[in-house]
């Protein structure tokens, strides 16, 4: 109860609302790190990767509150955190519709986009999936983007955050089954945001994204519990 009320407490001082950029790390990507050429000049560093999480921003919808909803997210996990979240917003990444000629377990990326977007899962050692549901399901997009790659995602944890009028329930369900199938290691805490029609303004943006997410406070703060004791134990 102490530590909820701290969370509900730390939430009512209204994170502020981190501005989504996609980050290039330099860690390179498996197909890179085993390349002939590449091999002699790994040297980055396992832990600072391994303690970096990406929030990946699900929808590119013009008119989209994912971004509020993430940097919210992001501020209220990174409150006394061992852990390092960052945003990755899908809307810069701008992948196209998969067009890769070989499947992605080879490895073999032949468009620069791809590699691009395969260092950058690479620069993490977890991620926080952020979207909203959209008729029961999860955005096409964020489904495209994780269909680019595969190694990238094997072993990594995974947490997933959804909002809609009732939670996203459903859209969650579906998207942890594909990750499962990435062979991710999913946290059992799942964050089902819940914005109703009185969360909005006319333009449909958020009011007060942090009153309306306050409520959840302290189930953000067991999504960074889990996602820092599977980390934890890799590095032991």
């Amino acid at each position: 109860m102490q530590n909820v009320a701290r969370a509900n407490s730390a939430a009512q001082r209204g994170p502020e609302i981190m501005q989504v950029r996609w980050l290039h790390p330099t860690r390179r990507s498996p197909a890179e790190r085993h390349s002939p050429g590449n091999m002699h000049d790994v040297t980055e560093s396992s832990t600072t990767t391994d303690r970096r999480i990406a929030v990946v921003i699900g929808s590119t919808r013009p008119t989209r509150i994912c971004p509020e909803i993430a940097g919210w997210v992001l501020k209220t996990a990174q409150q006394n955190s061992r852990l390092t979240y960052e945003p990755v917003g899908l809307a810069e990444v701008a992948l196209p519709f998969l067009d890769e000629p070989r499947k992605p377990a080879l490895g073999q990326y032949e468009h620069e986009h791809t590699r691009r977007w395969s260092r950058t899962a690479s620069g993490y050692g977890g991620f926080l999936f952020v979207f909203s549901q959209y008729n029961w399901g999860y955005p096409a997009v964020l489904k495209n983007a994780l269909d680019f790659l595969c190694a990238e995602w094997r072993d990594k944890p995974a947490a997933v955050a959804s909002c809609g009028t009732r939670g996203g329930n459903r859209a969650v369900a579906q998207l942890r089954g594909v990750l499962q199938g990435l062979h991710m290691r999913i946290i059992d805490q799942n964050l089902e945001l819940v914005v109703t029609d009185a969360d909005v303004d006319e333009d449909e943006q958020l009011t007060d994204v942090a009153a309306t997410l306050q409520p959840f406070t302290g189930q953000v703060r067991l999504v960074d519990a889990q996602l820092t004791e599977l980390l934890t134990d890799d590095q032991q």
